[in-house]
């Protein structure tokens, strides 16, 4: 058994962005196997696990991953993982990871694998709705995509948006209304909202949307009159319809899952064609567990702290050797 550090200790954003984008390719040329999230009611939120399997990279695992947005007033993170690595041909675990920073890292990447995709432009104005921590891994890894001259950030709190400019002094990063941030070139949503906070005369034609924060029943941060209006890319289908930016107002009778567009996987591989210039293009993000495996798979390649014989005893479960 393998301890590792932070994964982003050792991996940059370059080469996790080349990772994800391999495993969107290969999950829509059906290459993967990827069972649906499991989700876990608990008091303050949930937990879920996310198994995976991509033979390419003859690597399984399993993320156990929780989301409770009001961890903030407690000073802890609102997303909090952990990932296992298993060898396929004996099951055998191979690697614990801290998964928590890899979440946000690989909802980064996958942002910037969409945009790089589906925006037809490649240079403009970033818009961020949200200022966790999210919101801080997608700009940086769209800003290896997209050349920004000015980031428009909103939050419902001005004192979180103000310290998520001052994160980012070497950026065009400036604090703004809503509005005007979701008029954006490209625009980033990464919210916990259950009502549409983005509103459909907001977004101009051409403009591209990752809607990132909808990863749950019940959850939405788009106007579904922008669905019916845009082009919408999913990252898997069936996640989408449960759980995705549609799953309400599909509920609703507001939208149908005929009128989703394709996959992301689809477009990178050419299975599904890209939009006519001008059009409004979504992607809706639930978050795949093989982009967390695509990211570990990455970050064991980088080296380690310990190597232990694997589970000498039981008292080795309590994995306290794992780096936090």
């Amino acid at each position: 058994m393998q301890y590792y550090p932070a994964p982003e200790q050792v991996i940059g954003m370059d080469e996790l962005i080349t990772a994800v984008e391999a495993a969107f390719v290969d999950h829509g040329r059906g290459r993967t196997i990827m069972p649906p999230k499991v989700y876990v009611p608990l008091p303050g939120g949930d937990f879920r696990t996310m198994p995976s399997y991509i033979p390419s990279l003859d690597v399984a695992g399993v993320k156990i991953v929780n989301v409770h947005p009001e961890n903030r007033r407690l000073g802890l993170p609102t997303v909090m993982a952990l990932m296992i690595l298993l060898d396929p041909p004996t099951g055998e675990p191979i690697a614990v990871m801290n998964a928590t920073a890899l979440t946000d890292l690989r909802t980064g990447a996958s942002a910037a694998v969409a945009t790089r995709a589906l925006s037809p432009v490649r240079s403009g104005s970033i818009g961020i709705i949200g200022s966790g921590r999210q919101a801080d891994s997608g700009l940086v890894a769209l800003t290896r995509v997209f050349d920004a001259d000015e980031v428009l950030v909103w939050s419902r709190t001005a004192s979180h948006a103000e310290a998520f400019v001052k994160r980012h002094p070497d950026l065009p990063v400036k604090m703004t209304d809503i509005e005007t941030a979701a008029g954006a070139d490209v625009l980033l949503t990464v919210t916990a909202s259950k009502t549409p906070l983005v509103k459909d005369e907001w977004v101009s034609d051409g403009a591209h949307i990752n809607a990132m924060g909808a990863d749950a029943p019940g959850k939405q941060e788009l106007d579904p009159a922008l669905l019916v209006r845009a082009a919408v890319y999913v990252d898997d289908m069936q996640q989408a319809v449960h759980s995705g930016e549609v799953n309400v107002p599909i509920q609703d009778g507001l939208y149908s899952s005929q009128q989703i567009a394709g996959t992301l996987g689809g477009v990178l591989n050419g299975s599904v064609h890209r939009p006519a210039p001008g059009t409004i293009t979504i992607f809706d993000s639930t978050g795949l567990a093989i982009t967390d495996l695509a990211a570990a798979h990455l970050a064991r390649g980088k080296g380690t702290i310990i190597d232990l014989p694997f589970l000498q005893g039981a008292n080795t479960l309590g994995i306290s050797g794992v780096h936090k």
